[in-house]
């Protein structure tokens, strides 16, 4: 009985989730439900789940969804000798390791996690960085939450795929920026094209907190938008568009917008919210606060404000 009682909530808190909060409205239908994957899985013969957990051996102790490939977040989505480890991975790195999950160039990806979709949006963006039809490409609204309120996960292991034969374009070089660019257009030049965003939880961007890093604080000239503020924390899904549009209001729509975190997951999921709500040209800062953070020489700033006395004037 406690197990039927907590599903219906569950079911009843998704349910709420949706008609309070479209998650499937203009500008991100790239976000699908339990019911569209639970169909496609039954009919689609090109069908690939891809799924990525904050901790990965709970895809074998706690379960996944019946035919999804793990995906080892910072192994597969990073360029594993390169410091830090979690710039972008090479196109020949990463078709083969989409190779190695099945992936053929006609498949229809669906990803998930249990992260509020920020694990899957770095996957996300680099399938679009290396030109990936992403119209095949979806992701599951709601994770592992919005799985499990209807759905059952399981312990089996997922056989092998066989290997794929997707190919690859190479890097979208609009999609990325380096260091050296950010300090160029933001900390020397203050491009007025420009908008530098600082994706992290608020108490690392002030410096209060220090975590995954060397130092505490932010690149100057950052403004500080949590993007996981755009997510809802129990059921795991996207909050309204209206909700991301106020998250968002201080950047008009036709600035360049560059994005860092620590190592690429947040940024990313600030990359498909800008996205959705039609931003036109986002950027990723390759290799994030950890590249700027770790060369230990680089100008940065605490405090709440983009910049403080020795940049401000």
């Amino acid at each position: 009985m406690t197990v039927f009682l907590k599903r219906i909530s569950t079911a009843l808190l998704l349910l709420s989730v949706f008609l309070l909060s479209p998650a499937w409205a203009e500008g991100r239908d790239f976000l699908v439900d339990a019911d569209w994957l639970a169909a496609e899985k039954e009919k689609n013969k090109n069908l690939v789940i891809l799924e990525a957990r904050y901790h990965p051996h709970r895809f074998y102790t706690v379960g996944h969804i019946e035919g999804a490939v793990q995906v080892q977040r910072f192994k597969d989505l990073g360029d594993n000798l390169a410091k830090p480890i979690m710039r972008f991975p090479s196109k020949e790195k990463f078709e083969k390791t989409l190779r190695s999950w099945g992936v053929n160039n006609d498949s229809t990806i669906v990803l998930y996690d249990d992260s509020s979709t920020a694990l899957v949006a770095r996957l996300y963006g680099t399938l679009e960085l290396f030109g990936y039809d992403m119209s095949k490409v979806k992701i599951l609204d709601g994770g592992t939450i919005g799985w499990t309120g209807f759905n059952e996960l399981t312990k089996e292991p997922t056989p092998t795929p066989k290997e794929g034969n997707v190919t690859l374009k190479d890097p979208n070089p609009d999609m990325l920026v380096e260091w050296m660019d950010v300090y160029d257009d933001v900390v020397s030049r203050r491009d007025e094209k420009v908008v530098l965003v600082d994706a992290r939880p608020a108490d690392m961007y002030n410096g209060k907190t220090i975590r995954h890093a060397v130092q505490g604080g932010h690149i100057p000239g950052a403004l500080n938008i949590v993007s996981l503020d755009g997510t809802d924390g129990q059921s795991q899904s996207w909050k309204s568009a209206e909700d991301l549009e106020a998250m968002y209001k201080d950047i008009p729509k036709d600035k360049t917008v560059y994005l860092y975190c620590h190592d690429g997951f947040r940024m990313s999921l600030g990359f498909l919210q800008l996205r959705s709500l039609g931003f036109k040209d986002v950027r990723f800062v390759n290799g994030g606060w950890s590249a700027w953070d770790g060369a230990m020489t680089l100008p940065i700033v605490q405090g709440d404000k983009p910049y403080d006395e020795d940049y401000s004037l």
